[in-house]
């Protein structure tokens, strides 16, 4: 039906603007304040940019092909989106990763910190994750774009290399070992170091006291819950649906997968807004300042 397809592109709009508006507030305070131009703010700063990317990559599509009752794409729209997807997912947990050596480094050596994590160090350590990102992402799609395919029907929303790749009807074996190659990379070696990090953070703060282990857990806490949650919905989408499809329902697929590029573009401004307080304060400041500098302009007119 029409009005129903109406509404769900209206429904898909406002969780992208709601996006928009959440991951741009962050930005934009860390932007304006230089008592948020420290490494941690810098990094939820480019968390947020990718989550921009990510949503920028699916709902626009998603609701052009909603309200237009369409289930095609070209393949150059769909090599053009399983590259975008594939680099906003993978510099996620490049993020997120750099982001628990980041809290490791302040929590390990604070005398020392802003001498390690200097700007310069920053700048390295987010250029290197997307370049690292994009340049196993660029090998894996040129591996796929070689394949002549077979089918044209996918079994997703959108575009992942997956779903191009089981399209073939040729021997796939090297894409196969690559996949796998960037598959454990992204959620092995990654989460790996992610725990080594947090194991010597725990470490740490046993043999600190009580209000240190305070201080450290609300610093981490948000990128625990971030992490958490970004793990386990790419750990589902990268082994559930390449290895044992067949034992989920289409339903079940489709909201997961859907969930992955929804839920941390919505959810780390969120998390991050909330629970650190420089950024909450700032942030309510500024949306303060804005309604303040609006009621004084109004006022003359009331007289």
């Amino acid at each position: 039906m029409a009005s129903a397809r109406y509404f769900y592109g209206a429904i898909a709009f406002l969780i992208y603007l709601m996006a928009i508006l959440l991951n741009g507030a962050v930005i934009s305070n860390v932007l304006l304040h230089k008592i948020l131009q420290e490494p941690m703010y810098i990094f939820v700063a480019m968390l947020c940019i990718n989550g921009l990317y990510g949503t920028t990559v699916f709902f626009p599509s998603l609701i052009f092909n909603l309200v237009n009752n369409l289930k095609t794409i070209s393949y150059t729209g769909c090599v053009t989106q399983v590259f975008c997807i594939h680099t906003y997912a993978g510099c996620e947990m490049a993020l997120l990763t750099i982001m628990a050596f980041d809290r490791y480094v302040c929590i390990f050596n604070p005398l020392r910190y802003n001498n390690i994590m200097s700007l310069a160090t920053v700048f390295k350590l987010v250029v290197s994750a997307w370049l690292y990102t994009v340049i196993l992402v660029g090998i894996h799609l040129a591996l796929t774009i070689r394949l002549p395919l077979c089918d044209t029907v996918i079994l997703k929303v959108y575009c992942d290399n997956w779903s191009v790749v089981r399209l073939s009807c040729v021997d796939i074996t090297v894409n196969n070992v690559y996949g796998l190659f960037i598959a454990s990379t992204f959620t092995a070696v990654m989460p790996m170091l992610i725990v080594i990090s947090y194991i010597q953070i725990f470490r740490i703060c046993i043999k600190s006291t009580k209000d240190f282990r305070t201080k450290a857990l609300q610093t981490c806490s948000p990128h625990l819950i971030t992490i958490t949650n970004y793990a386990a919905n790419l750990l589902f989408e990268v082994f559930a649906y390449r290895f044992i499809p067949e034992n989920f329902n289409y339903e079940l697929r489709t909201v997961m997968s859907v969930q992955l590029m929804v839920v941390p573009p919505l959810l780390n401004p969120l998390i991050y807004g909330l629970k650190l307080k420089k950024i909450r304060v700032k942030i309510i400041q500024t949306f303060h300042l804005k309604s303040s500098t609006v009621h004084s302009r109004k006022l003359p007119n009331l007289k």
